[in-house]
């Protein structure tokens, strides 16, 4: 009777063609996106690298003489270009410092005890945005000029004196931090709202550490990447200004080469571009030095503790119930 009983066939596998056919289409859809990305970026990428060739080949051919690397052998003997980019360089750094003292601690607090004035400080720092530079540096003369004839018995007379030294200017950095801080906001905030600071504050005050110790300590490491942004975009600002150092009589880096361009056409444009070579170099520094530190903050993952073994590999023995209670004991 068991042999004659029928029994059920096991089912047929399903046809594979559909699914071949499901990962074609699949593999096609994830084909035409990578085929878009590359042609935009290549696209972009000459749009970057012509001019920058075309500049290349400017400084170095000469119609009737061939090829000459004249003006970039002659750019570090050129007068004033040292003091001029060791000066714009000065200045950076000054703007970056102040800048970031200016933000850095509005930003926190504002985070901490009054949200509601988000706003009115997001207003505050893009006003300069709306200011064009021409009206910010016609104020700045204004007040340049009023301030030694009014001033002059008075000890704020050698301040307007000081912060107008053509060694450093000081009133360059002054001008340059409002100028920044557009950018400067808008790096440290998209930092800011990518971390819980209210949390990692109260959890340090609880720990005992003092409010300079969080920030310093606390706040800061987690907004490398941010500082390092902003860093870049207010270095990047610095030595390519040119309105307000011109209008105001001092000679940084862009206004040197401005001022070479009228007798020395194509050293002008090798400095431009050794400029441009100068700005990638440190942005490079910068993201690299901000992702390095944000990797190094970044703890390991925990690892799984390797079992208890005898010296002669097997399994160490279970504890007893005598010997628990020998324990209690």
């Amino acid at each position: 009777m068991a042999a004659l009983t029928p029994t059920a066939t096991p089912a047929a596998p399903a046809p594979a063609a559909p699914r071949k056919a499901r990962d074609a289409g699949a593999a096609r859809t994830r084909r035409r996106p990578r085929v878009w990305r590359g042609a935009v970026l290549f696209l972009a990428g000459l749009y970057f690298l012509v001019p920058l060739l075309s500049s290349f080949v400017f400084t170095v051919r000469i119609p009737g003489q061939g090829l000459t690397f004249d003006a970039y052998t002659g750019i570090l003997s050129a007068e004033g270009f040292t003091q001029s980019l060791l000066l714009s360089l000065g200045l950076a750094a000054a703007t970056i410092v102040l800048a970031l003292l200016l933000t850095v601690p509005a930003l926190v607090a504002v985070r901490l005890g009054a949200p509601k004035l988000a706003p009115l400080v997001e207003i505050v720092c893009m006003l300069p945005l709306v200011v064009p530079p021409i009206a910010l540096v016609t104020g700045v003369t204004t007040v340049l000029r009023w301030g030694p004839d009014h001033l002059s018995r008075t000890p704020l007379y050698q301040t307007f004196l000081a912060v107008q030294n053509e060694s450093f200017p000081v009133v360059l950095v002054l001008a340059y931090t409002v100028l920044a801080l557009p950018f400067v906001y808008r790096s440290l905030d998209a930092g800011l709202r990518a971390i819980d600071v209210p949390t990692l504050v109260e959890a340090a005050r609880n720990c005992g550490a003092s409010r300079p110790y969080v920030i310093l300590r606390v706040i800061l490491p987690n907004l490398r990447s941010s500082l390092a942004g902003a860093s870049f975009l207010t270095l990047a600002l610095v030595l390519g200004e040119f309105t307000i150092a011109s209008l105001l009589g001092f000679r940084p880096f862009a206004v040197w080469i401005v001022t070479v361009s009228g007798a020395e056409a194509r050293m002008s444009v090798a400095v431009s571009l050794l400029s441009l070579l100068i700005t990638w170099a440190l942005l490079l520094v910068l993201s690299r030095a901000g992702t390095r530190a944000s990797s190094a903050a970044t703890p390991a993952p925990p690892t799984a503790p390797a079992p208890s073994t005898a010296s002669s590999g097997a399994a160490a023995p279970a504890p007893t119930a005598a010997s628990s209670v020998s324990g209690k004991e």
